[in-house]
């Protein structure tokens, strides 16, 4: 594990992790997943941390799964393997069930395996710029780390196998219209509009907001 593939920030009671491979578009290896999953199990721990951002460096939020961190290893009926969907999974399951408040910050490519870390979150805020795509279907992958029933869940079924089943990309006004994200805003105002959305979180009751992601994730 190369240690500045991940990056860890902390400014009071707002943790950022940024994935940080920007040469490779911050592509996800193993282990990528398994010091991410780490950094969340620690954090879903500490009560003095309400909200914890995950976001990308450079051009992408993330490309997705790096397929050359498989090896040798290939693809069976379309799976990654446990190599990647154990830790991977570890990591949607904390991002939608710690105590702390998830926030996907998508500033740029947002694709295939990325996206099911972003619908895990909370909330997702994402630049106009950004772009979007459930493209597992363009790779002969199939989804195992959640994309299936949380996609569905957040913009109904139509929209979802339209989306899976063309591949297409979109960009953030079209994902904020389907009610994938929460907010978007462009590119350069898109630090300045997630402090103000942290911000207005970090105004409430840390226990009603704990209550809250206990609430909507039983409903979910």
């Amino acid at each position: 594990f190369a240690p500045n593939d991940i990056l860890f920030t902390r400014d009071g009671t707002t943790a950022t992790i940024t994935l940080n491979r920007p040469d490779a578009l911050n592509a996800i290896t193993p282990a990528m997943l398994h010091r991410l999953g780490d950094l969340l199990d620690d954090l879903a721990h500490d009560p003095s941390a309400h909200v914890v951002v995950i976001t990308g460096s450079g051009r992408a939020f993330s490309a997705g799964v790096d397929l050359k961190a498989l090896g040798d290893r290939e693809l069976v009926d379309g799976k990654v393997g446990d190599i990647l969907d154990l830790p991977a999974r570890r990591v949607t399951g904390l991002l939608s069930s710690m105590p702390t408040i998830t926030v996907a910050k998508v500033n740029g490519f947002c694709f295939t395996g990325a996206l099911e870390l972003a619908l895990s979150c909370d909330v997702i805020i994402a630049a106009e710029e950004a772009q979007f795509g459930d493209t597992h279907a363009k790779f002969g992958l199939r989804p195992t780390w959640g994309m299936s029933q949380r996609l569905p869940r957040l913009i109904g079924m139509t929209a979802a196998r339209e989306l899976s089943l063309t591949a297409r990309t979109f960009g953030g006004a079209e994902a904020l219209a389907l009610g994938m994200i929460a907010r978007v805003a462009p590119r350069a105002e898109l630090d300045a509009a997630t402090d103000k959305l942290i911000a207005s979180i970090a105004a409430n009751s840390i226990g009603s907001l704990r209550a809250y992601k206990d609430l909507y994730g039983r409903a979910f």
